[in-house]
């Protein structure tokens, strides 16, 4: 009976964290820029006894008894579709249209700076010194350049556009045009990457002991390398979280959770049985 409560109790435990992972997904169906955890379960290791030595029978199956433990939680990926292109009409919305690349946020940690990535893409102006705003995110991170800097340009703009390689056109009202490259990076090894919230994800600080190096894990696009950037405006992306198959995964967790519950009591009534006998 102890045998058997352990096993449905591994099972709960790690059946609660898949509740938690689709609750997270579908709390961000409509978050843009989202990207989707998926996580599969395995089996926690077999015990084998070998009782049946007095056994000579022939059987198909291997000889001995193997007991489970349950099963547990295997590594949590994201999924690195793209999500579907929503068209806003708004100049500061951008959406990149290929799979694994990122926008350069540069993120106050602490005192320091630090960059981070990000597919969400609805962008502002944000006032500075001397009549010059600032290109932010919505949460008031600073939007970096190519070369890791702040995007800062005078607060007289017109119109903003897309241009090949993942460059900002700024229009101004006395006819002048500037162009900004957009620090936009690829994530070689997504699943490596810290999240950090629902759609910004930052490098591990235990990058040393993984065995990897920053190159490894990210590359930075620049030069003639911007022309794989695929980059949309007035649009946003989408989050790629599949409402359909998320109710029906959340509906069999609950129906497996139930089972492993019950499983408990059950042997916690027969274990009640067998004292009463005694």
């Amino acid at each position: 009976m102890i045998r058997t409560m352990s096993t449905a109790t591994n099972t709960l435990g790690q059946l609660q964290n898949q509740l938690d992972i689709i609750g997270n997904n579908l709390a961000n169906s409509n978050t843009n820029g989202y990207k989707a955890n998926e996580a599969k379960f395995h089996e926690l290791l077999y015990q084998q006894f070998n009782n049946d030595k007095a056994d000579t029978a022939p059987r198909q199956s291997p000889n001995g008894i193997r007991y489970g433990n349950g099963a547990f939680l295997g590594q949590t990926q994201m999924n690195w579709k793209v999500g579907a292109l929503q068209s806003t009409g708004r100049g500061l919305d951008f959406a990149l249209t290929t799979p694994k690349q990122y926008f350069n946020v540069i993120m106050q940690d602490g005192g320091g700076e630090q960059t981070v990535y990000t597919r969400q893409g609805n962008f502002y102006v944000s006032p500075v010194a001397n009549g010059q705003t600032m290109l932010v995110t919505s949460e008031g991170n600073a939007v970096a350049d190519e070369n890791g800097q702040p995007i800062v340009f005078p607060d007289n703009v017109k119109s903003y556009s897309v241009k090949d390689g993942g460059s900002l056109e700024l229009a101004y009202n006395d006819g002048s045009y500037e162009t900004i490259n957009l620090g936009i990076t690829v994530m070689e090894r997504p699943n490596l990457m810290t999240r950090l919230s629902a759609t910004n994800f930052g490098i591990p600080a235990n990058l040393a002991q993984l065995g990897v190096t920053r190159q490894d894990v990210l590359t930075d696009l620049r030069g003639a390398e911007r022309n794989a950037i695929g980059l949309e405006n007035n649009m946003l992306e989408g989050s790629n979280v599949d409402y359909q198959k998320e109710m029906t995964d959340l509906i069999s967790v609950q129906r497996s959770y139930q089972f492993n519950a019950r499983t408990v009591t059950l042997a916690d009534q027969m274990l009640g049985l067998i004292n009463g006998i005694r």
